[in-house]
């Protein structure tokens, strides 16, 4: 049978997928980058009280702008990002930078989301998954504790996306943002948005959630992000999470990853990309358990140099917060979902396996039945989840047009 040679990973692949490895992911388009550098910034607060009442200090975001607030402060857009991504939205840090931002076709001079006209704000959240990444700055597990001057490890209070929110609240008005144009995020990021909506329903003029989650999760999706877990919780090295200054539990860690990937994914784009090729031509699956498919092989590289940067502790307090996730953090969904105000654009993929364009569907209904204003934009293709990143370029027109409304 046909077989490929041996891919080889270059630093664009693991580029893009980095950008693959998430909870959601537009399109890495041939436009322009957004043409300005791209400055790395610090928020420091001096403490957050949780949803679950805890008391975080020292609490530390990344975050970074593009274009120009006005002088009412009303002109702000923020960009909420994806499970395993970070505040960078778009252009680079310097020119050598092997690719942009994840949703650099979108946000530019010009673009849908334009820098001209709007002041975008992007932050890394709480309990980043990548804490050791060079252009991530986050509060976590893997942070100091200092009260004890060690890592919190799995002491690390439980966080929501309305904590991930209220810290992303801090921040804005920390830079005079008064009024919200709008919040926009893809998957987790998407999470936030509705989130933005429930909590400050005076600030936020719209939202665009992107291959979104919906109102809540539900029990599937629950049980899905469970499943990612599992990997990290029976490495031997996690240790209940005291594995700083040790070994890692980097093999649980590259597996939790490759099921987010798979998770994230369609069989239309399995086939396209790798078909049945052997992850060698003359190492036959048939001959050797050591032998693998081509698809096996990317896979299994790729996700172990993705779990260098990432931290397993903070995978799981990820998975936690997604699972908590219903829009208020309310005790019924209702009263959730009475707070909302904004106009709503989901921006579901038709292809999705991970977050269903059904969510989109039941959640129109929902807010549509106590007469919020909805509309949908489907992206078509056979990526999966990740088309609402690789592929957002397709909902350009209809997000420049609805911040128009």
């Amino acid at each position: 049978m046909p077989a490929a040679a041996t891919r080889r990973t270059t630093p664009r692949a693991l580029t893009r997928w980095a950008l693959s490895l998430a909870l959601g992911l537009g399109c890495l388009s041939a436009v322009w980058a957004y043409d300005a550098p791209v400055e790395k910034k610090t928020f420091q607060m001096q403490q957050l009280t949780t949803v679950g009442g805890k008391t975080i200090k020292d609490v530390r975001i990344g975050y970074e702008t593009y274009g120009t607030l006005n002088a009412q402060g009303n002109n702000a857009i923020f960009i909420a990002h994806f499970f395993s991504g970070n505040s960078h939205a778009a252009g680079r840090y310097a020119a050598s930078d092997a690719a942009p931002g994840y949703w650099d076709s979108i946000i530019g001079s010009g673009k849908a989301i334009d820098t001209d006209k709007y002041f975008v704000v992007a932050a890394d959240t709480l309990v980043n998954l990548s804490p050791g990444a060079p252009h991530v700055v986050t509060t976590g597990p893997a942070s100091i504790n200092p009260d004890t001057g060690k890592e919190y490890g799995m002491g690390f209070p439980i966080v929501t996306i309305r904590d991930f929110v209220n810290t992303q609240k801090a921040l804005l008005d920390s830079l005079g943002v008064k009024k919200l144009q709008a919040v926009i995020g893809a998957s987790m990021g998407s999470l936030q948005a509705m989130e933005w909506a429930a909590s400050y329903p005076d600030m936020v003029e719209r939202v665009i959630p992107v291959i979104p989650g919906g109102v809540e999760a539900n029990p599937y999706l629950i049980e899905t992000l469970g499943a990612w877990a599992a990997p990290i919780l029976s490495d031997p090295k996690w240790n209940q999470g005291n594995y700083y200054g040790k070994e890692a539990p980097l093999q649980g860690l590259a597996e939790a990853l490759k099921l987010v990937t798979l998770s994230s994914r369609n069989y239309g784009w399995a086939e396209s990309t790798y078909g049945r090729r052997w992850a060698a031509a003359d190492k036959n699956p048939l001959d050797a358990w050591s032998n693998q498919f081509a698809i096996e092989d990317s896979f299994a590289k790729v996700s172990a140099a993705r779990a260098q940067q990432a931290d397993a502790n903070s995978f799981l307090y990820l998975v936690r917060a997604n699972q908590l996730f219903r829009v208020g953090q309310t005790a019924t969904l209702e009263e959730g979902l009475k707070r909302i105000k904004a106009k709503i654009l989901f921006v579901p993929a038709k292809s999705d396996l991970l977050l269903f364009p059904d969510y989109s569907r039941k959640a129109t209904a929902q807010l549509k039945a106590q007469g919020n204003v909805v509309e949908t934009f489907e992206i078509q293709g056979d990526g999966g989840h990740l088309d609402g990143v690789f592929l957002i370029g397709q909902a350009a027109e209809t997000i420049r047009a609805f911040l128009t409304r």
